[in-house]
């Protein structure tokens, strides 16, 4: 459940996802790659020069937005907006991009997102997402002070030294 909103804070900032700009070389590469069949025979192969132009709108479009409101998808041809009322959860496949489970069941790929960008995300959704490593450092944290203070710090490992 999100903090209540209050006139003392303020709304965290939407963050943008999206495709690192260095990709656009990537899209050079390939129009030097498909230009020279384009240029061996340019009646047969010069349909090629396409590839490198959706390349970059690809770059250009594709993105996810996530906002204290919900989430944006673009994609290469149409988008979508879920509010976090619409989302039960999100997955994050060992390959490709994370997954937002819906209410009804069904999965929504967002686009660039990966594991790896959770602390964004639970940034900029205002607290409806938690962020794991943050949860980490600060369980790490407490340990190291229990330490500190003289405390041993519970473990998951039963005591097979006798003490």
């Amino acid at each position: 459940m999100p903090p209540q909103p209050s006139s003392h804070t303020t709304n965290p900032p939407g963050q943008v996802i999206r495709i690192s700009p260095l990709a656009y070389l990537g899209c050079a590469f390939l129009l030097f790659a498909v230009s020279f069949p384009i240029f061996g025979w340019p009646a047969a192969f010069g349909w090629l020069v396409i590839a490198p132009i959706v390349a970059v709108g690809w770059v250009a479009r594709v993105r996810t937005t996530i906002t204290p409101d919900g989430l944006a998808v673009r994609r290469l041809i149409g988008g979508r907006s879920l509010s976090w009322s619409q989302i039960t959860g999100f997955r994050f496949p060992k390959h490709g991009w994370a997954r937002a489970t819906l209410i009804d069941g069904s999965e929504v790929s967002l686009p660039v997102v990966t594991f790896d960008r959770l602390p964004q995300i639970a940034a900029a959704s205002g607290g409806r997402i938690t962020d794991p490593y943050a949860a980490a450092a600060a369980a790490e944290e407490a340990a190291h002070d229990a330490e500190s203070n003289g405390e041993r710090p519970a473990r998951n490992q039963p005591n097979t030294d006798g003490k």
